[in-house]
């Protein structure tokens, strides 16, 4: 038996298939791309991003899956179950290459202890959301739609308070985390004008986002980030600081200090209680702690995360702008008594929604050449195609200045239904021209308006209360699945835990051909036309009337 185990993994670039075909080199490259060192948190262990997320389950298992995929015809599927392949069947070539299920648990038995028994047992394997269905792009990924987010807490709340027309110009925000997902905070306040303080127990983690271009500066000095960040603000000039500390003793801190904080948010990895630092534990024997004891662990992180969220509270009592950022905090500081843990709200409810109902969530492109001149051009494309969306040019310009390719280079902006077709038909038919050197990878977050039941972020406080049915992203799975898509993923878990949510993904290959766009048409419409449909079902005029201007069918509202 051959050896299995850690190595450097980086995606081929260029046009040589190592493949039979681009559908199967896709899934491929963008597999070897979430495990690139450039890309994932910890590759040596697979794992790609969230504390927990994995791309494989083990070594063997990913390289059986790249055999595979190296072998796999054009007219088959591979069947992985959480990161391990386990079977390939004849279908055919309007069907996915691959069918992904990670993470997922029959109700009753969806609890971290049961999921870390099986997994323990190697049956199983976390795969957050982007990880385990390999379309990861860095923090990028998760940058487009912070940015987006700050964007709507600009326009609610700032907007007419400062005169600077939705800019956080003049504002202070406090988060905690700076990891692969709550990484892109810093730039995203930036991009929209204000000042940053932002807390990490690992320097490294805040120096990896200084050096790519995430974070400003960095200190150690509670006193000297102080001090930064409310000259900054004093002068409204853009600025992010981090600063090497526990959030749960910094934010309290911060509060005592009376330090004049507008915003408070959070995106530690608090999903998975043995992915939060306790105040009691020092960073150096955090992994040793959490596996020796994760139950005395859990429990103490949970306790941290009450004092952080109490602090969060005491915030907003004082009259910040305070919001969850989807990471499932506020549901761990209840478990830890925090009485008042629910008291703000999360921010899909708070700001996303009404950009939901347009169907409008991330659209994430990745040039499998390898060239950053593709994505210039496809810039430049979709620039084109909206010329008067005012947001997205301001957001493609940050984005060409300041945003750092990791791994293969990407792209990422919101676009809704009957918008994304567009841009995917457009992509395609530059792969046909040669204007693009080779074909490009579509996908998106798995965060989006159909994709997801997530009772505490994307489904939190749903208008008719159906906050927890998990029909729909099995209903968007399947869809994607009939409309051509070529791969498709359905996990449990994602970025709020065990228990938590249920999410769905597609990713499709625009490489030119007549085949492609028949599918990318297909799909591009199909799956946002899921979010605009999910939320006329809840009850959403704004979303019925998207659905009647757009011509998307819906039974039950038809004739009203």
């Amino acid at each position: 038996m051959p050896e299995h185990g850690p190595r450097p993994v980086r995606a081929a670039r260029g046009t040589a298939l190592t493949a039979k075909g681009w559908a199967t080199e896709a899934p491929l490259r963008m597999l070897m791309n979430n495990l690139d060192p450039e890309v994932a948190e910890r590759p040596d262990d697979l794992i790609v991003y969230g504390g927990t997320g994995k791309a494989a389950r083990n070594w063997e298992a990913y390289d059986a899956i790249v055999r595979t995929l190296e072998t796999l015809e054009l007219d088959e599927t591979l069947l992985v179950q959480s990161g391990k392949p386990v079977g390939v069947f004849r279908t055919h070539e309007w069907a996915p290459r691959v069918l992904i299920a990670n993470s997922n648990l029959v109700g009753d038995w969806a609890t971290w202890p049961e999921f870390r028994r099986l997994e323990h047992l190697g049956l199983t394997m976390y795969g957050q959301m982007t990880a385990g269905s390999w379309i990861y792009i860095g923090t990028q990924g998760i940058l487009q739609g912070t940015f987006e987010c700050f964007a709507a807490v600009a326009d609610k709340k700032f907007g007419a308070a400062n005169g600077s027309g939705g800019s956080l110009a003049g504002t202070l925000t406090l988060t905690g985390g700076a990891g692969g997902m709550g990484g892109a905070q810093p730039l995203a306040v930036t991009m929209n004008g204000g000042v940053v303080l932002i807390v990490d127990v690992d320097p490294d983690r805040l120096r990896r986002r200084v050096d790519h271009g995430y974070l400003d500066e960095m200190t150690d000095d509670l006193d000297d980030a102080v001090a930064r960040v409310l000259a900054a603000k004093a002068e409204k000039r853009a600025l992010s600081v981090g600063l090497v500390g526990n959030a749960a003793t910094v934010f309290p801190e911060l509060l005592r200090l009376g330090v004049p904080i507008d915003i408070v948010t959070d995106q530690t990895s608090a999903h998975d209680p043995l992915s939060y630092l306790p105040e009691s534990i020092s960073l150096a024997d955090w992994h040793a702690e959490a596996a020796r004891d994760p139950e005395g662990f859990t429990l103490a992180a949970r306790a941290s995360m009450a004092r952080q969220v109490q602090a969060m509270v005491d915030f907003q009592d004082a009259g910040a702008e305070v919001f969850d950022y989807g990471n499932s905090i506020r549901a761990e500081a209840l478990l830890g008594g925090c009485a008042r843990a629910f008291d703000f709200p999360g921010f899909v409810p708070a700001y996303i929604r009404p950009l939901f109902e347009e169907g409008k969530g991330p659209f994430r492109w990745v040039a499998l050449s390898g060239d950053p001149g593709d994505i210039a051009a496809t810039d430049r494309a979709i620039l084109e195609l909206f010329p008067n969306d005012a947001k997205l040019a301001r957001w493609i310009a940050g984005a060409q200045e300041k945003v750092h390719f990791e791994g293969l280079p990407a792209r990422i902006c919101w676009l809704g239904y009957q918008e994304r077709n567009l841009a995917g038909l457009k992509f395609n038919e530059m792969v046909a021209s040669g204007e693009l050197s080779a074909p490009i990878v579509i996908g998106r977050d798995h965060l989006d308006s159909g994709s997801v039941a997530s009772p505490y972020r994307e489904t939190e406080g749903m208008k008719d209360g159906s906050d927890a049915i998990a029909d729909w992203p099995l209903l968007n799975a399947l869809l994607n699945t009939a409309s051509g898509a070529t791969w498709v993923s359905i996990h449990h878990g994602g970025g709020v835990g065990i228990g938590r949510s249920i999410h769905a993904g597609q990713v499709v290959v625009a490489d030119g051909t007549a085949l492609a766009a028949q599918k990318i048409e297909r799909v591009l419409v199909n799956d946002p036309g899921t979010g605009v449909m999910r939320h006329v079902d809840a009850g959403y005029e704004h979303a019925a009337d998207v659905a009647r201007e757009r011509g998307l069918r819906v039974p039950m509202w038809e004739g009203r």
